[in-house]
């Protein structure tokens, strides 16, 4: 049996990391300044992570939802205190998608009401309902394509209020920054305006921290930074640094009823207690405030570098634009510098490392770019 071939890949095989670096099998070192899609959140192999995880292995992998998990308990404790949210309640599943297509739910349910706004450009994954919301024709399905979704500009406030006053919505869902977007910023004019509108006409509005979220732009959640609160926040990737894992953040006004969520695997022992070492090492090693400072220290350095377009982002969330196909440039990064970056778009480079990135591993990256710019692939 062959794999299916959906990939284009790097012909790299990583086989160890730590911290914000990682090694292939031929023992060549990289700086990792992706983060696998943003999933690697407190570093790669770090040690506490390591034995928290270890030590449920040794004593239980797995159990039904049919019996108690204290451990689900404790994690939402904690981070509903880590993240300011100790008022709403927690849904575990597996990914960032499951997250939004339980969102959604919850929120028809709540409403009654089946349409959904959300912005051109959104990736919000790639299952039924989270595929129809993200804007490319190119990976939905003729089955997915059900007429819920109407597609908006981001920041076009009065687009979004003219939809809304139709009162048939049921859910507004955004990125506070978009990832696969192209790392795009909501202004806090748009997300201030957009919450009065959702709460004038009955609207649930949904925060997609997927990848934005968890630390990556210097508060807990993106959405922090615009002063809004949303009624769902969905977050993934950096929860459980490499561990499968997923979770709904949903506000105190939803009431849940028996059986109209289910997970066969979410909120397992060992994801349980991965995410709860992961909001360990995010408190005790400070990798916030890290990924604020480190952050934009390199935000700064970007933005006065020469043949640089329109550089943006927040935290250790950021874009920058190349004239030539940045699939050219992030090669040259991994072959002839060991750095690892993302793409997003034909000129768009994305940065996602680990929250602990330091200041000399900016500076690398930030040398080994001034000299590829300064020489371009003949």
């Amino acid at each position: 049996m062959n794999l299916f071939n959906v990939y284009p890949l790097f012909d790299v095989n990583i086989v160890k990391g730590k911290g914000c670096r990682v090694w292939d099998d031929h023992g060549q070192e990289y700086l990792d300044l992706y983060g696998g899609h943003a999933v690697i959140s407190i570093g790669h192999a770090h040690a506490h992570y390591i034995n928290k995880v270890s030590e449920q292995l040794s004593k239980l992998a797995f159990y039904s939802n049919s019996v108690v998990n204290t451990l689900q308990s404790e994690l939402a404790t904690r981070l509903g205190k880590a993240c300011g949210y100790d008022d709403y309640q927690l849904f575990l599943i597996n990914s960032g998608a499951e997250a939004n297509e339980n969102a959604l739910k919850l929120a028809s349910f709540k409403t009654g009401k089946s349409r959904v706004l959300s912005a051109q450009k959104a990736f919000h994954g790639r299952t039924s309902l989270a595929v129809e919301i993200t804007d490319n024709p190119k990976i939905i399905a003729p089955v997915n394509a059900n007429g819920h979704v109407t597609y908006l500009p981001l920041n076009d406030l009065k687009a979004w209020e003219t939809e809304l006053e139709k009162g048939d919505v049921a859910a507004v869902i955004i990125e506070c920054i978009q990832g696969v977007g192209g790392i795009r910023l909501a202004t806090e004019t748009f997300t201030k305006g957009l919450e009065a509108a959702c709460r004038k006409h009955g609207a649930v509005l949904i925060c997609d921290e997927i990848q934005c979220g968890y630390g990556r732009t210097g508060r807990f959640f993106a959405h922090q930074w615009l002063g809004i609160k949303p009624d769902i926040i969905t977050v993934a990737k950096g929860i459980g640094n490499g561990f499968p894992m997923g979770a709904v953040l949903i506000s105190p006004w939803f009431e849940a009823v028996f059986g109209q969520l289910g997970t066969t695997f979410g909120g397992n022992h060992l994801a349980c207690s991965a995410a709860l070492a992961v909001l360990d090492v995010i408190e005790s090693e400070q990798l916030i405030e890290n990924a604020e400072a480190v952050g934009t220290y390199l935000l700064r350095r970007l933005q006065k570098m020469h043949y640089l377009h329109d550089v943006r982002g927040r935290g250790l969330m950021i874009g920058f634009d190349v004239e030539s196909p940045a699939s050219e440039l992030r090669k040259r990064l991994i072959l002839d510098e060991h750095i690892f970056t993302g793409g997003a778009g034909i000129n768009t480079v994305r940065l996602l490392p680990p929250l602990c990135l330091s200041r000399e591993d900016a500076d690398q990256f930030l040398s080994s770019l001034e000299k590829l710019l300064a020489n371009p692939a003949k």
